[in-house]
């Protein structure tokens, strides 16, 4: 199994549920915006030019919640997945799914706004917006985690998937000084071996 990763990227989410689930895989790692993803011999695993790609007995998959919902399917055996018949299910792909439903669009536009663009180009306004629906989207998961460590009350998919663009949220400047679930959510995500390692490479 080989992992295509760029640190600092939705890669990360990958790495974090291979180590999880104990499986052992090849990174080629790569920087965010690196010209080798610009390569028509990269186009070919994702004509985009994007991290992560996984290659699989002989398939290539990219979008990190389709590899995610790949990886599970394949190699879970029910640890990090409900099964169907678990009331808990309906709610896991809602948060499996709301990471880039409702979360990473407006990190990613925070990002190409302060950082990625010219100051010249930079709009004031559409960082405003961005942060206001980030933070209503993020006060949406604090309400979800209350009384709870996990978003459907054990570590699943969905956590990797959403608690990983939440510590995006936070690292991009998204106000959660008063979303203390989301606070120690973070904590708790980040105290994980798997993520630590993921992290590191």
């Amino acid at each position: 199994m080989k992992l295509y990763f760029a640190p600092n990227s939705r890669a990360v989410r990958i790495a974090w549920l291979l180590e999880e689930l104990s499986i052992s895989y090849e990174i080629e790692k790569y920087s965010v915006g690196d010209k080798a993803l610009r390569t028509p011999e990269f186009y070919k695993l994702h004509p985009m030019g994007r991290v992560p790609v996984l290659e699989d007995d002989g398939i290539t998959i990219y979008e990190s919640g389709a590899i995610v919902e790949y990886l599970l399917a394949k190699y879970d055996n029910g640890k990090f997945r409900p099964d169907l018949n678990d009331p808990t299910f309906p709610y896991y792909l809602q948060w499996l799914h709301y990471a880039e439903g409702s979360i990473m669009g407006q990190v990613n536009t925070i990002v190409v706004e302060t950082i990625l663009l010219p100051p010249e180009r930079r709009n004031d306004v559409n960082v405003k917006r961005a942060f206001k629906l980030l933070n209503t989207a993020i006060s949406n998961v604090n309400d979800n985690l209350e009384n709870k460590d996990f978003l459907t009350g054990t570590f699943t998919g969905a956590d990797i998937m959403t608690g990983h663009a939440c510590i995006g949220a936070k690292r991009v400047g998204a106000n959660i000084s008063n979303m203390i679930n989301i606070e120690k959510y973070i904590e708790r995500l980040l105290s994980r071996p798997g993520l630590q390692k993921a992290m590191r490479i």
